[in-house]
């Protein structure tokens, strides 16, 4: 069993910036891919980004929203993985979520296993 626990979110201004984390529980954290999504209300659950898994540190994937914003990264030793967020703009405000997927992939289906959720709201 598979269990994320996200962190980090907040209230920050226009510009500003914040650091989310999601611990991992489980043996194999470093075979999978880990994402981030973010749902904002009356909205779809959409990616944000993503890292394969590697002991080297994974390849990275970015929604073109947040590419040269936001960066991924992951701590295999302390199975976590960060997400990054600088320039924050109000339409970053969603509540993010972490997820755990057995193969690199975009689509919220592909990913098995999710944490609670984080509010992220950026004022304006």
């Amino acid at each position: 069993q598979v269990q994320l626990v996200e962190s980090g979110g907040g209230l920050v201004q226009a510009g500003g910036s914040l650091k989310l984390s999601c611990v991992v529980s489980g043996r194999t954290f470093s075979s999978y891919t880990m994402g981030w999504f973010r749902q904002a209300p009356g909205k779809e659950r959409t990616f944000v980004a993503a890292i394969t898994w590697s002991w080297s540190g994974g390849g990275t994937y970015y929604a073109d929203a947040v590419e040269g914003r936001f960066t991924i990264s992951r701590d295999n030793a302390k199975n976590t993985v960060y997400l990054q967020m600088n320039s924050l703009k109000p339409e970053d405000t969603a509540v993010y979520y972490c997820a755990a997927s057995r193969r690199p992939s975009m689509s919220p289906g592909e990913y098995g296993y999710w944490g609670q959720g984080t509010q992220v709201t950026v004022s304006s």
